[in-house]
Parts: C-alpha cells; structure tokens; sequence
C-alpha cells in the first residue's frame, strides 16, 4: 500500500528537523521536497504554533571548540537527545572569542573575532556578513559596538543591526547601520535621538528578538535602566518601553529573557542571593510588568542564574554564568545543575528553534 503524496508531506511537516535531515536520503523526491523554501517554511510556521520548541546550544570556546545541542525539555543528566555540531567554516584559531550574539528563526549569529557570520545549528547552513565599508574609519577606542538579529517578513530578509556609540563624547548619541542578508548591503539608520547607552558598568544586555523587534536594556544615564529599547525590523524604527519593575534590594547584574513566550527582565537582587524575574504580561503595556519569579542562587555553585527559558512543565533553565546549566520550579527552587565542561573560557548558551531554513 502506498501513501498518498499529500499525505506524506503531512506527515512529514510534524517531524523534528534532526529526523527531515536524515530522511534526505531516502530518495531523489524526499531530497528535492526537503530542499524546497516553501516546505520549510512550512514546516517552521506549523512549529511555531507549538511552544517550548526550543534547543539550547552551548558553545565552549577554545582551540577546539566544544558544542553542544540540547533539549532542555528532557532532564540535565539525559544525553539521549543532545548532538555535537562543529563549526568547521571558520578559520583557524578564530575560536578562542566566540560569541553568540543573537538567535532568530533557528539561525544563530556569531561573532568570530570581529567577523560576524549567521548559522543554521540544524543544517549547517552559513554565510559571512561582510565588513561594513565605514568600519575601517571607526576608532576602535572611541567605539562600542552591540547587535542584534532579526527577520523582516515584509521582505523575507535578515538583518544583522550594529549599534555604536562613543562613551567619551558626552552624549549617549547612538549611531545604527543594518545588513541585508538578501542584499548584502549595509545601510545607515538615523538614530541620534535614541540618548541611551546600551551598556552600563554593572550590566550588559544583548539584542533580543521578539515580536517582530530587537530589544536591549537602555541606560539614559549609563548607569540605572529605565527603559527597555526596540527596533523595529519591518519599519526600521526605533520605540522605548517603559521598563516599570521595583527590584528589592540591591541590584546587581541585569538582561533581558523570554519568559513562556513574553518579553522579561531579570536581575541579581540581594548582593546576588537571588534573581528576580519580571514579565510584561502584555507586550508594550507599562502596567503589565509583573513579578513571577524570584529564584534562589544559593545551590547554585557559582552563585549566578541568568535566564534562558522556560520549559513545557512551566520550570525555568538558566546558565551559571560558567559552563552549567540550573533548572528551577515555578517557585524558584532549584531541581536540577549539571556542569557540561570545565573550561577557563566560561560558555556561551542560547536557545534557538529548530529549522530547516535557508538563507537567501
């Protein structure tokens, strides 16, 4: 008996990404139907209408780097559904300061001793982002550099955005370019009235995609937040959202996280014996910022939780600010650390969903 072509699709559109990459193979028409755009793209929009889809990839920087995918679903100590990957594309010696420094629709963006590249963990898939043409007359001294990455579906492009500002000019001026994957340009973006630093002493806050929109933490005075700043990708603007949390006690380190789907903001409180998690429970309304978790660092052996997710069962994974992960209750109690590797460099971890992706 033999299954209709349609319903095979079907029934290959609820199949994990790790599973569609194999069944390459199978023949000459899975290949070319696993190879088409618009079945990825359909197979990523019928994933997404399922949340707490995410993997966590962690990156431990060195000679030979090591990496790792993870279900953070399934427990710490399971390494039933976890994969090496490698980065065979860059080169030599370029490993030592990987970061990653953003995650949008599967592809990560990594920054490879100022070369910036953007990568399908899933597939392999990867393209350099070219240097942009004004960045040899930037004096790195005088520069700070923040990005993010995000998708314009209006044009079925990626952008890459770098922020800039010039901490010793005594305004918090901020200066914007943005890249093209589609067009592999760079392109300026007027944002001289955004008077934010998106950097202060005590903390750091990387781009976050979220709702059609790159978000950082914004300091007016480079010192306490009040804001959180987001730039559009469709229209290419910029809009402030009043960040109207009251952490108790002294605050430490601060981000930004996705918390079952919400923008959230969490910060070390109490010299560091626990974090506070804020959620905006409505996006863009002040007054839905809310309180939902406080969790307790004192199990924890580097005494750190920075939050990464939230799982299908309602708990929260976090990394140790090294090379471990903590998975806590709703309550903030911790159930489950697990130390992945020892290694002076510390790592880098984000959760990314799974896609069979391409870029154009």
């Amino acid at each position: 008996m033999t299954l209709p072509w349609e319903l095979i699709i079907e029934i290959l559109l609820r199949l994990p990404v790790k599973t569609l990459v194999r069944f390459k193979c199978v023949c000459k028409s899975w290949l070319l139907l696993l190879s088409d755009p618009h079945f990825a793209t359909s197979h990523f929009e019928l994933a997404s209408s399922r949340t707490h889809r995410h993997r966590l990839v962690l990156i431990a920087p060195s000679s030979v780097p090591q990496i790792l995918s993870i279900d953070f679903n399934e427990s710490l100590h399971s390494d039933s559904d976890s994969t090496s990957l490698g980065l065979n594309f860059l080169p030599p010696g370029s490993y030592h300061n990987l970061q990653i420094i953003g995650s949008c629709r599967g592809f990560l963006l990594l920054n490879s001793c100022q070369t910036l590249w953007v990568w399908n963990p899933s597939t392999g898939v990867h393209k350099k982002v070219f240097s942009s043409p004004v960045e040899s007359n930037m004096n790195a001294m005088f520069f700070t550099l923040f990005y993010g990455f995000g998708y314009d579906p209006s044009k079925d492009d990626y952008l890459v955005v770098k922020a800039s500002c010039n901490p010793f000019s005594g305004c918090n001026a901020t200066w914007v370019q943005f890249f093209s994957l589609r067009d592999s340009t760079w392109r300026d973006i007027e944002a001289s009235h955004l008077s934010y630093n998106l950097l202060s002493s005590e903390c750091f806050s990387k781009g976050l995609f979220l709702n059609g929109a790159i978000h950082w933490l914004g300091f007016p005075n480079g010192v306490s937040m009040n804001d959180v700043v987001a730039f559009d990708v469709t229209e290419r603007s910029f809009s402030e959202i009043p960040l109207r949390v009251d952490f108790e006690g002294d605050i430490g380190y601060c981000d930004l996280g996705v918390f079952g789907e919400l923008l959230s903001v969490y910060c070390g409180v109490g010299r560091g014996h626990s974090v506070e998690i804020w959620v905006m429970k409505e996006y863009k309304v002040e007054s839905s910022w809310t309180k939902t978790i406080v969790v307790s660092c004192e199990d924890i052996p580097t005494g750190y939780f920075f939050l990464i997710s939230s799982t299908k069962d309602g708990d929260i994974v976090g990394t140790d600010g090294n090379c471990g992960l903590a998975k806590c209750n709703g309550k903030g109690e911790l159930l489950e650390y697990r130390s992945y590797w020892n290694n002076p460099c510390g790592s880098q971890m984000v959760a990314h969903a799974e896609s069979l992706l391409s870029l154009t």
